[in-house]
């Protein structure tokens, strides 16, 4: 591979298909790394709710952005594209020409691939505008909002929460374009070449997995993550499914079963928006979680 172009490996699909462990198996099988794209991973205090790597995962290969900043600790898209392309270019490649990325977070990936898609400046005005309108009118409104500005991108969001709709919606009121298709530029300048694997499964083995993680988080320890966290719960990080349900909990809202099945239920939706963006990418090469390492490093090495 000494004439070509390091090669990044993507490694995506919806949550709780598999992803971690087959990043790790191959980052072990090529003795590299693995990056995690993940907007709650890189949180040390939410180990369990984030379904980080195990310990075992974590001492097996070098992982980065994983339980790496404290709550509160500002992270983003474009954060995480920034620290996540020096470190590949001036560490990771000079180590292994084959580096991995792996994650669900489809807008963090994005950023990292497109690093020169621009962006429009945001007035405050336009800003604060829409988090009053949040505050006094609700999701509801931002949701019915955004499904009529931009459709496409309302199906691919995670509706239930209002720091991206509110980000989305500022970001066409301030451009006059849609949010879709600012993320749909392409860049072509990368110094390295992309090989983007997303796993496949069928529905219902998905949302059965899904299910089972969901009590297997709940006997780990979720709840008593969850409660060191309440004094943290407006924050942008704990804006998320199984969070928001279980500070509802603590709430007397529901009881804890009616609240593991809600988790459940709003998983499975999160997962199903996760897969229409991944169907919506060109170049995604969809894979079983049981193909063989050996097939995959085949596959992966011989890629164009």
């Amino acid at each position: 591979m000494s004439d070509k172009q390091p090669l990044l490996l993507v490694i995506g699909g919806p949550t709780g298909s598999g992803k971690t462990a087959m990043a790790v198996r191959l980052a072990e099988a090529m003795g590299t790394s693995v990056i995690s794209a993940d907007s709650r991973q890189v949180y040390k205090a939410l180990k369990i709710g984030s379904a980080a790597p195990s310990d075992e995962e974590l001492a097996s290969v070098p992982h980065y952005f994983v339980g790496s900043l404290e709550i509160g600790e500002p992270f983003s898209a474009g954060i995480f594209a920034t620290q996540a392309s020096q470190l590949l270019t001036e560490k990771l490649f000079v180590k292994n020409p084959v580096q991995i990325v792996c994650g669900g977070s489809g807008l963090y990936i994005h950023a990292l691939l497109n690093p020169f898609d621009v962006l429009p400046e945001v007035p405050q005005t336009v800003r604060k505008a829409l988090i009053e309108q949040f505050e006094t009118n609700g999701i509801e409104v931002l949701k019915d909002e955004l499904r009529q500005l931009d459709p496409d991108y309302f199906n691919k969001v995670d509706q239930n929460n209002p720091q991206r709709l509110i980000r989305a919606l500022e970001l066409i009121k301030s451009s006059g374009k849609t949010y879709s298709s600012m993320l749909g530029q392409s860049n072509n300048s990368l110094p390295y070449r992309v090989c983007y694997l997303a796993i496949d499964l069928p529905r219902e083995k998905l949302y059965h997995q899904i299910n089972e993680r969901v009590h297997r988080m709940i006997a780990s320890g979720w709840i008593e993550e969850a409660r060191a966290l309440i004094p943290n719960r407006t924050i942008n990080a704990l804006q998320t499914v199984g969070y928001k349900e279980l500070f509802e909990y603590f709430d007397g809202k529901r009881n804890l079963d009616a609240t593991i099945e809600l988790i459940s239920q709003n998983t499975r939706r999160f997962a199903k928006r996760q897969l229409t963006w991944l169907r919506n990418k060109e170049n995604v090469r969809w894979i079983s979680p049981d193909t063989a390492t050996e097939e995959l490093m085949k596959l992966i090495l011989t890629n164009k």
